[in-house]
């Protein structure tokens, strides 16, 4: 078990994974008290001559003193090298943050392991144990990556998140290529892989926010908050929470507070966001909130705020997402959400669902069905698609 810490070593192990067919990779990183995921360690392991299981694996330790990621990051760029992770979001934002680098060529085994039936976001001890016949020691799941030294116990269990990844990875890929879906995972991977999915822009922070309440004036003093806790989290690298809470900035949109006075009688901001910098910053959001013109008012959720959701058709199109995703093994969260299939008992036709592979897995069928041109009959244990005269 290699703990890297020098640049030099770094670049040596690089030097083996340019020349290697795949490297798998993981982070251990913090994100408790930070903005943006402070990376802590860093796992990558490669094939070995006789098999996935005897190639070399090291662990790298972005804090030690001189050391520089940039051969890990050009790494990440070579288009020879596959680089293999799983649930791969959170790792890919750090690396762009970062190192304003995404791996290419990517593959990650949570959305392979959806597309080759294993259920919606199985999780990586479970295919250790189904595909590596390997369990997991959990006793560090728990642990403050940040602190040095690591124990032996530490770097055991980091080290088997990209041990075990191997294994796991060639026999999906080689599942995906029997079945023809190699296309399908490389369709999901190329949101993980546009820059735009790690970029959070201040004006739409206020869409993560969960609210019933629809009042044009409401949502642009809401909108305006949002922006400001979110331009000021990210300028300091503070967590939102530590700013102020999503049920402090609704109970800010509600009151409407136009002074400091009046930010002392708010229940639920805490008292460093009464004075300074923060308080200044709510007292101007508000006030940008309540000039807003009527016309720039936010809304909910744009066009289909008010779609007219045929209830019985909704209820149909789940029986054949299930039906298909049972015939298929496609996780039937990847090829349709609640949303999609609303949309599509309401009329709409601008929806994921009816693009790309998914299309060929449900959509063109969900579009008869809409259509009327065919029916669902039961078969034994199997809902089966048959098609109506006209």
């Amino acid at each position: 078990m290699e703990l890297i810490t020098t640049t030099k070593a770094l670049a040596e192990f690089c030097l083996l994974a340019h020349n290697a067919p795949y490297v798998t990779i993981d982070t251990e990183f913090l994100r408790e008290r930070t903005y943006y995921s402070k990376l802590c360690l860093l796992q990558m392991a490669l094939p070995g001559p006789d098999g996935p299981e005897n190639g070399p694996a090291v662990l790298v330790d972005p804090l030690a003193e001189g050391l520089s990621l940039d051969p890990f990051y050009t790494l990440l760029r070579d288009e020879s090298t596959v680089k293999v992770l799983h649930a791969a979001r959170q790792d890919l934002e750090i690396f762009f943050i970062e190192g304003q680098t995404l791996p290419t060529p990517l593959f990650d085994t949570q959305i392979a392991a959806m597309v080759c039936g294993f259920g919606d976001q199985i999780g990586y001890e479970t295919l250790v144990r189904k595909l590596a016949k390997g369990n997991i020691d959990k006793s560090s799941r728990f642990t403050d990556w940040s602190r040095r030294p690591l124990s032996d116990a530490q770097l055991r269990y980091a080290l088997a998140d990209v041990t075990h990844l191997r294994v796991i990875y060639e026999k999906l890929a080689a599942k995906l290529d029997a079945t023809g879906r190699a296309a399908w995972v490389a369709e999901e991977l190329a949101t993980l892989n546009d820059p735009a999915t790690y970029v959070t822009q201040p004006d739409e922070a206020w869409l993560r926010i969960k609210t019933r309440n629809d009042s044009g004036r409401f949502l642009a003093i809401l909108r305006e908050l949002a922006a400001f806790r979110e331009s000021y989290a990210q300028s300091r690298n503070v967590p939102r929470s530590r700013v102020f809470k999503d049920d402090a900035l609704l109970e800010l949109a509600s009151v409407k507070p136009r002074a400091a006075d009046d930010l002392g009688r708010t229940r639920l901001l805490l008292r460093e966001a009464r004075k300074g910098e923060i308080a200044q910053g709510i007292l101007d959001a508000v006030t940008r909130g309540l000039d807003c013109a009527p016309e720039d008012f936010p809304k909910l959720s744009g066009i289909r705020e008010n779609m007219n959701v045929n209830p019985a058709l909704a209820d149909l199109l789940r029986v054949l997402l299930k039906a298909k995703s049972d015939s298929t093994g496609v996780a039937a969260k990847l090829i349709a959400s609640a949303a999609d299939l609303d949309a599509l008992a309401a009329g709409l036709r601008d929806v994921p669902t009816l693009a790309g592979w998914r299309a060929e897995v449900f959509g063109q069928d969900a579009l008869r069905l809409c259509n009327g041109s065919v029916a669902l009959a039961v078969q034994g244990d199997r809902v089966e698609v048959i098609a109506l005269q006209p």
